[in-house]
C-alpha cells in the first residue's frame, strides 16, 4: 500500500502544478498600453470651440430652392442650399484658435426638384438670386468678328455660349472648332434660321437635329441648348427640342446690336439693364466686338460673374 501512497503523492502534486500555474500564459505577449488620463487628447466634440459652431450653425443654413416654372420668365432653375460643415469649419478655427464666420466652411444641399425634373418650358434666365449672367452669342452671319471676340473673351477669362446655324457649320467648320477650343459652350440655331413657330413638327425635328449631327461631327459633343432663331417658337418647338433631350434658351437682355448702335449706347444697354440671372443676346457684329470688354467691365463692376449657359443654369451657388 505503500507504493501507491507514492504514486498518489506524486499526482496531487502535479494536479497544484497545474492549478496554481496558467497554461495558456504567452512569455511574448504584451499587455495593452494604458494611457493616463492626461495623456488623452480632449475630442472635438468637448471642445468649446467645437461646440459653439454647432450652436450656431443653423444661423447659417439656407435651405435649397427647387426649380419651378414662372408665369412669366417660364422654367426657372432652383438654387442649391448651404449648411455648414461642422468639422472641417472647426480644423480651421482651431488653427486660428477662435471663433470668426468667415472661416466657416458650408457644403452645398442640392434640391428635390431640378430643371431636367420639369415639364418642357422655354428658359429666359437663371435663378434670380445667382450672382451670374451669361452671354449668349447667335451665328448665322458674321464671321469676319468672331476670332476677335474669341480674344476679347480670351483676355478677359470669360466664356461664353454660341449658338450656331447648322447651315452656318458647315461652311466654317474651322471657326466652331476654334469656338470649341476656347472652351466655350456650343450650342444650337436650327439648320437656316427659320421661323421655328411657322414649322410643324417633322420639320422643326429636322431643323435641330440635322444642326445636332453637323455640330457633333466637328466639335465631337452633341449640343444640349437650342436657341430658336429670332426667338420665335411654339410649344410644339420646346416639346421637339425636350424629345432630342434639349434645352429651349432665349434671354432677358438683348443688345440689339444687329441694329448697329454706338459703343455707348450698347454699355448704357447693359448697366440699366443687367440683373442677377440674366442672359444677354448678341451677335458676331462690329458694334459688340467694340463694346464686348467694356460690357464685360460694366457686369464685373456689379460683382456680377459671367459664366456659360450651363454654369448659369446650374443649381451651384
Amino acid at each position: 500500500m505503500k507504493r501507491y501512497f507514492k504514486y498518489v503523492h506524486v499526482l496531487v502534486f502535479l494536479i497544484l502544478i497545474f492549478t496554481v500555474f496558467d497554461i495558456r500564459y504567452n512569455p511574448f505577449q504584451t499587455d495593452p498600453v494604458v494611457m493616463e488620463p492626461s495623456e488623452i487628447e480632449v475630442s472635438a466634440p468637448n471642445d468649446a470651440l467645437y461646440m459653439e459652431i454647432e450652436q450656431k450653425k443653423d444661423a447659417y443654413q439656407e435651405d435649397p430652392e427647387n426649380a419651378y416654372i414662372d408665369e412669366v420668365w417660364k422654367k426657372t432653375p432652383g438654387r442649391n442650399g448651404l449648411e455648414v460643415n461642422v468639422e472641417e469649419s472647426y480644423q480651421k478655427m482651431k488653427e486660428a484658435n477662435k471663433w470668426d464666420e468667415d472661416l466657416l466652411v458650408f457644403n452645398e444641399t442640392s434640391p428635390d426638384i431640378l430643371l431636367e425634373d420639369l415639364e418642357p418650358s422655354p428658359i429666359y434666365r437663371g435663378n434670380p438670386e445667382k450672382e451670374m449672367v451669361s452671354f449668349l452669342i447667335n451665328v448665322s452671319w458674321g464671321e469676319a468678328y468672331i476670332p476677335e471676340m474669341l480674344q476679347i473673351l480670351k483676355d478677359n477669362q470669360v466664356k461664353a455660349s454660341f449658338f450656331i446655324e447648322g447651315k452656318w457649320a458647315q461652311n466654317n467648320s474651322s471657326l466652331v472648332k476654334m469656338i470649341e477650343e476656347e472652351g466655350h459652350v456650343i450650342g444650337n440655331h436650327a439648320y437656316d434660321h427659320p421661323d421655328m413657330a411657322a414649322l410643324d413638327k417633322s420639320n422643326a425635328y429636322t431643323q435641330i437635329e440635322e444642326t445636332n449631327q453637323i455640330l457633333k461631327t466637328i466639335t465631337g459633343e452633341q449640343p444640349k441648348w437650342f436657341a430658336p432663331p429670332s426667338g420665335s417658337y411654339k410649344d410644339e418647338t420646346v416639346e421637339t427640342a425636350a424629345e432630342l433631350e434639349m434645352e429651349t434658351i432665349l434671354w432677358t437682355v438683348d443688345t440689339i446690336d444687329w441694329k448697329n448702335p454706338s459703343v455707348s449706347v450698347m454699355v448704357n444697354r447693359i448697366e440699366n439693364n443687367v440683373h442677377p440671372g440674366a442672359m444677354i443676346l448678341m451677335h458676331p457684329t462690329e458694334a459688340s466686338t467694340k463694346a464686348l470688354e467694356q460690357m464685360i467691365n460694366i457686369i464685373k463692376e456689379k460683382d456680377y460673374k459671367i459664366g456659360t449657359v450651363e454654369s448659369l443654369l446650374s443649381e451651384s451657388r
